[in-house]
């Protein structure tokens, strides 16, 4: 018998439990990606603005770049944006799956499993420790079931959350994202799917490298429920019984 290509294979398992989490009241899937870094700067998109930015009532320092990060829920069609300003690292990527979790958890009450559609990144995939340990860390904190559902390499353009970024792009395009302030107003008045996304700006600053001895990642991967020949692309991670 012919061995299926594995990005083939991905992608007819993703078939399969997509829609599947969708349709299950116990479960809610988030579609979690990075966008590149903006730069910001008075001569950011050819110094021009197409509408007038309003002040915020909080003054931001300007810094040279931020980077935006997503949930998208398909189930209900929601966006959530947060940026920061400094590395992504997978500390962050955890953070923002569990502030949108705390903020839509009192509409969801059925919910037990948390699906979640990311790329393979360097700071989010199954096999870095220091975000495998954080999530170990959500599942048992608020007792869910994590289940992660990766898209190949360089096919990151299918998870949902892509095309809020290319919404984005498009909105903001040929205005001055001078600062910190004039991106988030601009994310603020971006429409996806005839909703504005709920945006907020993160001000923790994260470390880089952080990461598990090699002991540590070894005792944590007893957890990990990996699926028999796509394993680095669709883990469960079940919580500590309370």
């Amino acid at each position: 018998m012919k061995k299926i290509p594995e990005t083939d294979a991905i992608f007819a398992r993703l078939a399969e439990v997509n829609p599947a989490a969708d349709a299950d009241p116990t479960v809610l899937r988030m579609s979690v990606d990075a966008k590149a870094r903006v730069l910001l700067g008075r001569f950011s998109r050819g110094g021009r603005s197409r509408i007038p930015v309003e002040a915020l009532d909080h003054d931001f320092r300007t810094a040279p770049t931020v980077t935006p990060l997503g949930v998208f829920l398909p189930v209900v069609n929601e966006t959530y944006l947060y940026f920061i300003q400094g590395p992504l690292t997978a500390d962050a990527i955890a953070d923002v799956i569990e502030l949108t979790w705390r903020q839509v958890a009192p509409r969801f009450p059925t919910v037990q499993t948390l699906h979640l559609n990311l790329d393979n990144g360097p700071e989010n995939h199954s096999r870095r420790t220091q975000f495998m340990q954080r999530l170990t860390q959500l599942a048992d904190t608020y007792h869910l079931t994590m289940q992660l559902a990766y898209y190949p390499p360089y096919h990151s353009k299918y998870n949902p959350i892509e095309r809020v970024w290319g919404v984005l792009e498009q909105h903001w395009n040929g205005s001055l994202l001078d600062s910190l302030a004039a991106v988030l107003a601009f994310a603020r008045t971006m429409l996806y799917k005839q909703s504005a996304p709920i945006v907020q700006h993160i001000q923790r600053t994260y470390a880089t490298g952080v990461k598990l001895t090699a002991k540590a990642m070894a005792a944590l991967e007893a957890r990990l429920e990996r699926e028999p020949d796509l394993e680095k692309y669709f883990v469960r991670i079940a919580p500590l019984a309370a």
